[in-house]
């Protein structure tokens, strides 16, 4: 029997999705409420690693994810200037076992699609445009009160509401993502024939140039400058990364010439955060960004999100009731393993904006494969 029959989830990230897929498949009645109005998502691309396409099998989705995704075991490190020339080629580590690639890259809409599709196949009501205003929870449920005016008593809240959570607010858990003084653009482009893998220019006017594969035809590019306030139009973004990216030579020359208004041109700062003691209070729990983000350093935030829903799922499923032994073995599982993530993350942009030179890339990158490769 599970220990639960009636679950709400707070947003339709990798997290809140992942989550629906698993409990529905075990027969809990599910519904998950997003704030934006349909599947559209901000920014361009996604890095995906081993361990995440490890999740994606267990939900039934990866053959779709690596049919929609472009797959591939090694990252290249390049120098800037005019013919960006290679320094190393680092084989990825295979964290999700010999049987999936090193990593996916894929749109990110896509990877939404897909996800909400096999929830709702499953059973799982997504209600989109809807959002948790209010919440009250006893021993036994969480009654809430929706955006719509709407209310419903559920046996757990799920807050998978990302970054900047409303449920942990609601929670009373101050955590706020902090700044790590980097800031990244992106866009959407044309993929080059010579792209085949995810490469990093270190060095030159920003910490990293560098691009990953999502399809045959289609790439994201970006540039990773000192975090600063970019209020620009679409089309000045486009004009700044043009210039940004004039220092680097290969297949950044023919990004370059791609770049327009198509090609969803945004800037983000880098943040980090982690909960640090117990991401639940009673029977509302915090997983994905809503309990810790890291900077996309090591391209682990949606494996770790996907791994959060797992093991939550996991227990709930097993279990006869939420309790506390529950949540002492869901936080042993997942809060050291994902804090030291977000740590090494951070450590190695932080030897970025430090000595470019010095940072030791391939090893913490493997030092990286050896925490992720084991399974949640």
């Amino acid at each position: 029997m599970s220990a639960v029959s009636r679950v709400a989830i707070v947003g339709s990230g990798v997290a809140g999705t992942t989550a629906a897929i698993l409990l529905a498949e075990g027969g809990v009645d599910v519904d998950v409420f997003e704030r934006k109005p349909d599947l559209s998502a901000l920014g361009s691309g996604i890095t995906l690693q081993g361990n995440a396409l490890r999740v994606f099998d267990r939900l039934g989705v990866w053959e779709e994810v690596k049919e929609a995704g472009y797959s591939f075991d090694q990252t290249g490190l390049r120098a800037p200037g005019p013919d960006a020339p290679f320094i190393a080629q680092i084989p990825d580590a295979r964290t999700g076992g010999p049987e999936y690639p090193a990593v996916a890259g894929m749109y990110r809409p896509d990877l939404a699609r897909i996800l909400a599709d096999r929830a709702t196949e499953l059973g799982a009501r997504i209600h989109y445009g809807t959002t948790v205003a209010g919440l009250t929870q006893d021993a036994d449920g969480v009654d809430v009160t929706l955006s719509d005016g709407s209310t419903g008593r559920y046996d757990l809240l799920i807050g998978a509401d990302g970054l900047h959570s409303d449920i942990r607010k609601q929670l009373g858990i101050e955590v706020e993502p902090e700044r790590t003084g980097m800031g990244i653009w992106r866009a959407f482009v044309p993929r080059p024939k010579e792209v085949t893998q995810t490469d990093l220019y270190y060095g030159g006017p920003v910490y990293i140039a560098g691009y990953t594969p999502t399809s045959e035809e289609m790439m994201y590019a970006f540039l990773v400058e000192p975090a600063q306030d970019r209020q620009l139009s679409p089309e000045q973004g486009v004009e700044v990364m043009k210039d940004l990216s004039r220092a680097y030579g290969g297949p950044w020359n023919e990004i370059r010439d791609s770049l327009d208004g198509a090609s969803r041109v945004n800037y983000t700062w880098f943040t980090q955060h982690v909960v640090p003691d117990a991401w639940n209070r009673g029977r509302v729990v915090l997983i994905g960004e809503a309990a810790h983000s890291c900077p996309p350093t090591i391209a682990q935030g949606a494996a770790q999100a996907a791994e959060d829903a797992l093991v939550l799922s996991e227990l709930l499923l097993a279990r006869d009731a939420v309790d506390q032994s529950l949540w002492d073995e869901f936080h042993a599982r997942r809060l050291p393993r994902a804090t030291e993530v977000v740590e090494a993350s951070v450590q190695l942009g932080q030897w970025q904006i430090d000595h470019v030179q010095d940072a030791d890339v391939p090893g913490l990158m493997r030092r990286i494969a050896m925490l992720v490769s084991e399974p949640a």
